[in-house]
């Protein structure tokens, strides 16, 4: 493995760094690029260096509605549209696993290269916060170390991308996620019931907020942005944001991904 340091405001450097390179996987971080224009200009230099495969900085939901941090990623999505509207100059996949499974298991870490965030469901504290009226809702969870096999998996895949790259690990509703932190954890968890009409109008009436930060969100907008991101998780999967399509799956039927339950059965067996 090599590494390079390109400037991703300069197309032409951007172009002779990626010569010779067939597949290329962006992690670009969106966040402080509203314009997505290092992207763009990746994409732009992928595409003049002959690069074959791309995959753009995706690793989330299907749908991005009501979570505007991810504004960026529909601004990609139609950016690979454009430069392929006419004809395919550059294939891609965007890999879509839903939430980490290993959020679950926060605080503890249970991937090298990925640290715990709190999410909406709470598997220390044996709560969670749900829309009221929509406990059949579905979100998909998959693990980062499935994640990862998938992914080595395509790079390797000599067949036809599907550029919908669904990864689904497990497909629950919040009702069921409830029932499975029960038996996890001998307990039932506390619920805190919201309306959709509170979360439209921006109001989280809840017992308890997130809490940890992101490292990419900076220490004056971290409130803000825990606020933002909990009610639009919430209003987004009561619009199947997190149903994730099993595009890979199918591609790979033989792939056992980690079950949910024994995953977080692992995690939490002894711990308070």
């Amino acid at each position: 493995m090599s590494w390079k340091t390109v400037d991703y405001s300069n197309k032409d450097s951007l172009t002779k760094a990626l010569g010779g390179t067939h597949i290329l996987l962006s992690f670009i971080q969106i966040l402080s690029d509203t314009d997505q224009v290092s992207q763009k200009n990746l994409i732009d230099a992928a595409i003049a260096a002959g690069v074959k495969r791309f995959a753009p900085s995706e690793y989330g939901s299907k749908g991005t509605v009501n979570m505007p941090w991810w504004d960026g990623k529909e601004k990609i999505r139609e950016y690979l549209e454009e430069v392929n509207s006419k004809e395919q100059v550059l294939e891609y996949t965007l890999f879509q696993p839903g939430l980490f499974l290993d959020y679950l298991a926060f605080p503890h870490k249970t991937s090298k290269h990925v640290d715990p965030l709190q999410t909406i469901f709470d598997f220390q504290n044996s709560r969670a916060i749900v829309v009221n009226g929509h406990e059949d809702s579905i979100m998909t969870f998959t693990t980062v170390k499935d994640l990862a096999t998938i992914v080595t998996k395509a790079v390797e895949y000599e067949g036809k991308w599907p550029s919908a790259g669904g990864i689904m690990g497990n497909k629950v509703t919040f009702s069921e996620l409830l029932e499975i932190g029960h038996r996890v954890r001998g307990r039932p968890f506390s619920v805190d019931y919201v309306s959709v009409e509170d979360l439209e109008a921006g109001d989280l009436n809840t017992s308890w907020s997130l809490e940890a930060v992101h490292h990419a969100v900076a220490n004056d907008q971290a409130a803000a942005m825990l606020k933002a991101v909990s009610i639009g998780i919430l209003l987004s999967s009561t619009k199947g944001a997190w149903d994730i399509s099993n595009n890979w799956n199918e591609i790979f039927p033989d792939y056992m991904f980690h079950a949910i339950e024994d995953f977080l059965t692992t995690v939490w067996t002894d711990k308070p």
